[in-house]
């Protein structure tokens, strides 16, 4: 194809997006690509979609095949960890597989060796920590099983989401069960103990009109700086699911309320008390355009080791590491793991009083807009970051070209559009390695976050600590969890 034969003659690679954000096209930009022209180009290389057009090129009755010359920014299923019921229907499911082990190990008829699921960790080792998402429940489906959930401790505030919107749309915290009447299911009672159904194909039908909601426990003590909740977004890469390879970025940060925290009754509907979203917070007359409401993770460590000590923070950053990462292996035989495919997450999680965290959502397409310079500037680098680990220079090239990588490498270089060899693929996976595993070009902003390939690269954590070192060709879990 025309793309084809002009990359073997040293042109520049061509991008698609239909996500037109400069944060993301100037970086292509900035890499020498030039953007698609369906008049006059046959292939594009790299295609920066939005998850609906994803759902259409891998569609089967499209007839869509993807070249090795080619690579979108989601992989197929991608919705198994970003959509909330999913995400807690396979978290969920890995920890009754890590239950069911740890009963076997109990009685020495363990199956996996002391490495459950290639974590580096016997089942019993790792099963505490896998309480890392706050109780949920998928409603209306499961809402019987909340209403025992709900009268056990009814003391307590939950928070219900709607599975499919973004952006803090639809959310709202609830202490009634006559608050969400409409997600019953055909229970008839309100708070009663008789409990009156409906027949099944009145509550199917009932089901099919009404929104899929998630409603979980609301973490009621979030650790508070200046009398404000704050929750944290962490970007990260993942560039393969078998073998699991992703990366963590150094730049993610606190998102703060601008109205300070209250329990009350009378504070449950006020957005700006209880949602984080800069959407929502951006509405409120107390927000600071100046900074976004937003604080760079490396100062809220700082924080934590000024305030309690720096082993309590290393602590708390350890336990963002492994929610981030028991998250992905709870989807990792799960995501289709296509190698023309990569994915930027943003990561959300809450740290409680007592600093644990727990993890909210994950986002799979994680806001592009700008709110302040600042804000600009570290999504230009997340994104520049991602490409070097995702598309490196000469991979694509290559494929393109039906050459060797080194071939293409070469090419690049004499044609003055590469400044660096942070390349992967087997011939320049050394080059990483020295690296602790990363490009030299994003050294200092992005680490490995875990690493199932054989190159026993050590693991830092989001701030970018070193925090041990992976045994040869096993996860770096273990190395994080130290």
């Amino acid at each position: 194809g025309g793309a084809q034969s002009g990359a073997a003659m040293g042109e520049p690679l061509k991008y698609r997006t239909d996500f037109d954000k400069h944060v993301v096209t100037c970086n292509f930009e900035r890499r020498g690509w030039e953007r698609w022209d369906p008049r006059y180009d046959d292939h594009w290389h790299v295609f920066w979609a939005s998850v609906s057009t994803i759902k259409q090129i891998f569609a089967p009755e499209n007839g869509i095949r993807l070249g090795d010359h080619q690579i979108v920014n989601h992989f197929p299923n991608h919705y198994e960890l970003t959509r909330k019921d999913l995400m807690v229907k396979n978290i969920t499911r890995w920890r009754k597989a890590c239950e069911k082990e740890a009963a076997l190990e109990a009685n020495g008829a363990g199956r996996s060796n002391g490495n459950f699921d290639n974590t580096g960790m016997s089942a019993t080792e790792l099963l505490p920590k896998l309480d890392f998402v706050p109780a949920t429940f998928s409603l209306p489906s499961d809402y019987s099983l909340f209403v025992e959930e709900f009268r056990r401790r009814p003391d307590r505030t939950w928070i219900m989401k709607p599975v499919g919107k973004a952006q803090g749309k639809g959310i709202f915290l609830i202490n009634k069960l006559t608050q969400i009447k409409k997600w019953s299911n055909g229970y008839a009672a309100k708070d009663g103990s008789s409990a009156q159904w409906k027949s099944a194909e009145e509550r199917r039908a009932e089901n099919e009109k009404t929104e899929s909601y998630i409603v979980s426990r609301y973490v009621q003590d979030p650790l508070l700086i200046g009398g404000k909740k704050f929750d944290l977004r962490v970007y990260v890469v993942v560039t393969s699911y078998r073998p699991l390879r992703a990366f963590t970025s150094r730049l993610g940060f606190a998102r703060f309320c601008s109205v300070s925290y209250s329990e009350a009754k009378a504070d449950m509907d006020n957005p700006f008390v209880h949602l984080t979203n800069v959407a929502i917070q951006k509405r409120n007359d107390d927000y600071n355009e100046s900074h976004g409401n937003k604080w760079p993770i490396h100062l809220l460590r700082l924080y934590i080791a000024g305030t309690r000590s720096e082993s309590v923070a290393d602590e708390l950053f350890r336990g963002i590491n492994e929610a981030i990462i028991y998250s992905l292996k709870s989807v990792q035989n799960v995501i289709i793991n296509d190698r023309r495919c990569f994915e930027l997450y943003g990561y959300d999680l809450l740290i409680d009083e007592s600093l644990k965290p727990w993890l909210i959502e994950v986002n799979a397409s994680p806001s592009l807009t700008c709110t302040t310079e600042a804000d600009r500037r570290l999504k230009d680098r997340v994104i520049r970051d991602t490409l070097a680990v995702a598309v490196p220079p000469g991979k694509l090239e290559a494929a393109a070209a039906g050459v060797p990588l080194t071939t293409a490498m070469s090419r690049l270089s004499r044609g003055g559009r590469s400044n660096s060899v942070d390349v992967s693929g087997d011939a320049y996976e050394k080059d990483w390695a020295r690296n602790g595993g990363v490009p030299e070009s994003v050294l200092g902003t992005m680490d490995v976050l875990i690493d199932e390939t054989n190159l026993g690269v050590g693991v830092r954590d989001i701030v970018g600590r070193r925090s041990g070192t992976a045994q040869r060709g096993r996860s770096v879990t273990r190395g994080v969890s130290r």
